[in-house]
This record gives structure tokens, C-alpha cells and sequence, in this order.
């Protein structure tokens, strides 16, 4: 029942969109609470899409999980080169109107060295692209130090870190729940807002190390969970949204092994943080804090002022449900298993709190895994194969007749 009521929910939150919208009330995105707009394209490689996403549900109950990467990255092109080619997985980086608010752009203030770019971060956030302005300078470093600098190698990133998506989540599950584990990789490879938001944008490096960092987190060994702390605080100077990683690995340990592990992970987690950002700021004079509100001034004059905090506080948690896919959503929800009641927790803290109104099918993206790895908990074997056959087919839909920008 409880599964019921909520996708209808989500529903209802969609029928309420669309109808305000088109009565003439300002709510911010083209469809929504979905950031996509009705435009139907396709091209030959459509083809190719739909043969790989056949192939995958025939394979399914037969797939390694050594093959989930490989077979992550066959779905992952072909499916984003189904509407306008092979210019699909660059597109974003290079000849889209989000270009100009993407990463690439940014590069020219670290002309003067990282050291500087880091030192002056926080007065620098106004006059950088949006989505550089919208993270700490984690990510804009590394692209500059790695040499990813033109559009085709940003993508190249990105497609790379979305194949890793499935296998990191068979990795997250394998220690969560062994034996749903194949189960959770295959959902990750199958979840729209993976195949569409993952693959080309920037949310696919970070729902990587989201997902690596989860998978360490919980693990019962002292070092691994050390570890999963380290990364913790390199993710999350790449995007303040991963901190709720953390959260999420907080809550879950509490739910499965009560509060003393809980609160020492959550120290742990802390600790690295601080001691990451303390580190930097001693070495460069990079501030976390005043980059932080920085961040904070600058979405706070932009569009998101358009969007209003009464329709997005579920309009923003029904768009991350209806593109991760209903199905998921509605197996995940069935039974509050700690996996299940860390994720909704952390769901919905962050749509209360309104920080990001609009665009979570790719912002929240990172959150994905997770609710993959709960809905396998509940999914039957047989019941898998199905369920990775209807989020293929929204893929390919979703992909063939909207304009989903990333």
C-alpha cells in the first residue's frame, strides 16, 4: 500500500506541474518538476539502442558482474547517441546552450596558478560559471591538473565514471546484502536518470565517488571504514551535496548496528572533513566557509529564485523518484530496512531544507546506487529481468522525446 500511495504521489506531484504551468504559474524548469522538455528527435543510432537494451534484459539473469561496467558503457552511448549521434556525449561540454554554465569555461581563472584559483575561491564563486560556482573547486582542479580540458575529454570523464556506477553499487550491496547484490548492479544499470543525467554530466563523477565512498563506509573493518572517511572528504570538495554520503552511511550503521559504530563513523567522517579543509586552507588560504555562502549568495539570485518552496519541497523529490524510476521507488519503499530508511532519510532532509530546488534527476544523482541497492533487498530474482526491462524502456523514451539538456 505504502508503495502505492507514493508513486501515485509522484504522479499527482507531475499532473500538478504540468497544469500550473501551463495555467501561467512560474514554477522554473520546462516540465515540471522535471527539467526536461517535450522535443521528439532521433537518429540511426536509435538502432543500436534499442538492440543493446534488448540485449541487456535478455542477459540479465546470466550477466557477471565483471560485465556490468562494459555492459554500463554499451547502454550508456548508445542510448545518449539515440537522438542526435555520437555529438550527444559531447554536446553539453561543447555546442549546448548549458555550455557557456558548465565546467570548461572556468578554466581560464586558474591561469595564474591553483594555489591563487584556491587562495582567491570563495571571492572568485560570483564570477564563475554556475555549476563551478555551485561546488567547491575540487572537480575544476583536478581537470586542470589531469589535463581534461576540451569538451570531448570532459566527457570522456564523465562516460568513464557512469560505467563505474553498477559495479560500484554491486561493491556498496556485496557488503550490505551478498545475496541481492547482481541484483543492484543491474538495477544501477538500468536506471534512467543513470543512463540520461549520468552519462553526460558532471553528476557522474560525483554519484562515483559517492557510491565508492558509501561502500567503504560500511563496511565493519576499521581501515576500510578510515578509508571510506578519506574519500568522504576529497568527494566533498569536489560537492557539498556528497557530505550527505556521510549522513546516509550515519544513519544506516545506526539502523543496523546501533549508535556507538554509528557515531563513530559519523566522528570519523568529520574529523577528515575538517582536517582536509583545514589543511588546504593552512596551505593555500582556501575557506571552506566563505566559499559556502558564496555558493549560497550566488543560487540564491539565480534561477532557482523563480522556483517557489511550496511546490518544490516535493516537486523536488517526486523529479529524482520519477527519473531514477518509479519501480525502484516502490520496491525500495516496501520494507524499512536500514538501507531503505537511510536513503528516504537523507531524501527527505535535503527537500526540506530547499538548498536544491529543481534539476535532482541530476543533482541527487549520486543517491541513485543507494536506492538501487534498497530496492534489490526486496526484488525476487525473477522479478529483476522485468523491472530492468520497463527502466530501459523509459530510458530510450524519456531520451527519443524530451530534451533532457544534460
Amino acid at each position: 500500500m505504502t508503495s502505492r500511495v507514493l508513486v501515485l504521489a509522484c504522479l499527482a506531484v507531475l499532473a500538478t506541474g504540468v497544469i500550473l504551468d501551463a495555467s501561467g504559474h512560474v514554477l522554473g524548469t520546462a516540465t515540471p518538476p522535471l527539467v526536461m522538455g517535450w522535443k521528439p528527435a532521433i537518429d540511426a543510432w536509435a538502432v543500436a539502442a534499442a538492440a543493446a537494451s534488448a540485449a541487456a534484459v535478455a542477459l540479465a539473469p546470466r550477466l557477471p558482474p565483471v560485465a556490468l561496467g562494459p555492459a554500463a558503457l554499451v547502454l550508456a552511448l548508445t542510448i545518449n547517441a539515440a537522438r542526435s549521434g555520437t555529438e550527444g556525449w559531447t554536446a553539453v561540454f561543447s555546442t549546448s546552450f548549458e555550455a557557456l554554465n558548465e565546467y570548461l569555461p572556468a578554466l581560464p581563472a586558474l591561469a595564474h596558478g591553483r594555489g591563487l584559483f584556491l587562495d582567491r575561491f570563495a571571492e572568485l564563486v560570483p564570477a564563475l560559471p554556475v555549476h563551478v560556482a555551485g561546488h567547491p573547486p575540487g572537480l575544476i582542479l583536478a581537470l586542470d591538473a589531469a589535463g581534461l580540458t576540451t569538451p570531448s575529454r570532459m566527457a570522456a570523464l564523465c562516460i568513464a565514471c557512469a560505467a563505474l556506477v553498477p559495479p560500484l553499487t554491486f561493491a556498496l550491496a556485496r557488503t550490505v546484502c551478498p545475496v541481492h547484490a547482481r541484483s543492484a548492479g543491474l538495477l544501477a544499470l538500468a536506471s534512467p536518470a543513470l543512463l540520461l543525467f549520468g552519462t553526460t554530466s558532471a553528476d557522474a563523477v560525483y554519484a562515483a565517488l559517492g557510491t565508492a565512498t558509501a561502500a567503504l563506509l560500511v563496511r565493519r573493518e576499521p581501515l576500510a571504514r578510515s578509508a571510506g572517511a578519506a574519500l568522504l572528504a576529497v568527494a566533498a570538495f569536489a560537492s557539498w551535496a556528497l557530505l550527505a554520503v556521510g549522513a546516509w552511511a550515519t544513519i544506516f550503521l545506526w539502523r543496523r548496528d546501533g549508535l556507538r559504530p554509528a557515531g563513530a563513523v559519523a566522528a570519523a567522517c568529520a574529523v577528515a572533513v575538517v582536517a582536509l579543509n583545514g589543511a588546504l586552507a593552512g596551505a593555500y588560504g582556501y575557506d571552506p566557509i566563505g566559499a559556502l555562502q558564496s555558493t549560497e549568495a550566488v543560487y540564491r539570485n539565480s534561477l532557482a529564485a523563480t522556483r517557489p518552496y511550496w511546490f518544490w519541497v516535493v516537486g523536488s523529490p517526486a523529479a529524482f523518484a520519477l527519473m531514477a524510476g518509479l519501480p525502484l521507488v516502490a520496491s525500495a519503499v516496501r520494507r524499512p530496512s536500514p538501507v531503505a530508511v537511510a536513503t528516504f532519510s537523507v531524501l527527505a532532509i535535503a527537500a526540506v531544507l530547499g538548498f536544491t530546488k529543481a534539476e535532482t534527476e541530476r543533482i541527487w544523482l549520486f543517491l541513485v546506487p543507494l536506492l538501487c541497492v534498497a530496492a534489490a533487498e526486496q526484488l525476487a530474482g525473477g522479478r529483476v529481468r522485468p523491472l530492468v526491462a520497463v527502466l530501459l524502456a523509459q530510458a530510450l523514451a524519456c531520451q527519443l522525446l524530451f530534451f533532457t539538456v544534460w
